[in-house]
């Protein structure tokens, strides 16, 4: 090769490369930098419960940390969308939710649970949400008011009370009616109820005498029950007992039967689940990472710590593939146990 033709190879070779760069520069600026995107835009944060709730309060306390993980700090507001036991906010982030990354939502625990015990009126597929993580672990209890006269599991078995509920595809109604056919406690379920607090506002005022409840949200919004000794704790349900309840037996340690322990097991997924946040499916993959890393990053701030201790919430993060292979554990159970589970529930015919 002579100098002549080097010299024009060369020129070649770098006239390819600048036409190279101009083409990878022209592709970026055509398209956006998902870190860009959120600057200027308001995200909606839906939580399926009604205002007042832990659900609720958590919800907001993550819509004013959050923004500040999210490049671009976004604004975040909270909708409140109860209805249908959960499952209206459960259908809507599902099938109308924008699926940009602009719509988030704290969902409640039961709701993959519903989805495999309960699928009528199910709009949903909860293996195919977007998880973004969950403020940890929450057992449920079942509680009965001071003047029900009800102080042990036993005497539950032996009188009928009355337990507030929401709808049929709450874990407030689906723990208690599994006790009933499995450890033959005589809840009388009474649903109906619009929000978690209504039913408590109904306990009180004596229209109803018992119900399942989140630990956190006890300590969080009615200390006085336990200062006050207002309520009896019967049962837990979960995968551990919780350190502040240790007397309190869980539900898989009642069962009579390797079955029985496992339909029980099925039935405490939801608490396990504690409060999760999702997104619908089909966010861009880059949006949603940024999602994932910004609420991950809220659940370990200090502020959001220092707030949640203040209304004593329990904060023990669950990462998103956390979250996604229980929810895979649960809408994947065992066919048997899942309809032993659902017939158990089922309300029997009169």
């Amino acid at each position: 090769m002579n100098a002549q033709t080097a010299s024009t190879c060369l020129r070649a070779a770098w006239l390819a490369c600048v036409l190279s760069s101009a083409a990878t520069a022209s592709v970026r600026a055509e398209t956006p930098d998902a870190s860009a995107f959120y600057k200027g835009k308001t995200v909606t944060l839906i939580t399926s419960t009604g205002v007042g709730g832990t659900y609720d309060v958590v919800a907001r306390l993550v819509a004013r940390i959050m923004p500040r993980y999210l490049p671009g700090h976004p604004t975040i507001i909270v909708q409140n969308m109860p209805g249908g036991g959960n499952v209206l906010a459960t259908n809507y982030m599902y099938n109308i939710a924008p699926k940009d990354g602009t719509a988030i939502a704290t969902l409640h625990s039961a709701m993959p649970l519903h989805q495999v015990l309960d699928p009528r009126d199910v709009r949903y597929d909860a293996g195919r949400f977007d998880w973004l993580g969950s403020t940890g672990p929450q057992n449920e209890v079942i509680l009965v008011w001071r003047t029900a006269g009800i102080k042990t599991l036993d005497d539950a078995k032996e009188r009928e009370i009355i337990l507030g509920g929401t709808g049929v595809a709450s874990g407030i109604v689906i723990i208690p009616a599994v006790m009933n056919k499995l450890l033959g406690t005589k809840f009388k379920i009474v649903t109906g109820y619009r929000t978690s607090e209504d039913v408590n506002l109904g306990m009180e005022r004596g229209e109803v005498q018992a119900r399942a409840f989140g630990i956190d949200s006890i300590t969080s919004q009615h200390p006085d029950w336990i200062a006050e000794h207002k309520v009896t704790f019967l049962a837990q349900a979960g995968a551990r007992r919780d350190r502040r309840m240790p007397e309190v037996p869980l539900l898989t340690e009642l069962a009579k039967s390797d079955e029985q322990r496992r339909m029980f097991a099925l039935v405490s997924s939801a608490p396990a689940l504690g409060q999760p946040y999702v997104a619908p499916p089909g966010v861009p993959p880059e949006r949603l990472a940024l999602l994932r890393q910004a609420f991950a990053a809220t659940l370990k701030d200090a502020s959001f710590l220092a707030e949640a201790e203040k209304i004593r919430f329990n904060v023990e993060p669950m990462s998103a593939e956390e979250v996604s292979r229980t929810v895979h554990e649960t809408t994947h159970a065992p066919p048997d146990i899942v309809a032993k589970t659902k017939a158990a529930v089922t309300p029997a015919a009169h």
